[in-house]
């Protein structure tokens, strides 16, 4: 995993247990989405260690934990492919 739990809910400002396998959760369909968008591998992810990933991991998993009732997926996919341009593959 890029992101670690504790890492996680620092950025997210989380300081309660309550929701650890929810963020978890969150955490593991960030990487998945990141991968897609970026058109890589998840293990190509955790190869890279790419700052790009980590920051677009991040906002993934807050704007999943801040949506998750009404999460706009198209507005995300976009944002993401903002983020992950540069690193984006022409094709798997």
């Amino acid at each position: 995993m890029l992101i670690s739990l504790d890492e996680a809910k620092l950025y997210l400002r989380v300081d309660h247990d309550e929701d650890d396998d929810f963020i978890l959760t969150l955490i593991n369909a960030a990487e998945e989405l990141c991968a897609d968008v970026a058109r890589v591998s998840a293990e190509e992810i955790s190869e890279r260690n790419s700052s790009n990933f980590r920051v677009a991991m991040l906002y993934t998993i807050a704007y999943l934990y801040e949506h998750r009732e009404e999460a706009d997926h198209h507005d995300l996919a976009l944002t993401l492919r903002a983020l992950l341009f540069g690193i984006r593959e022409a094709a798997f």
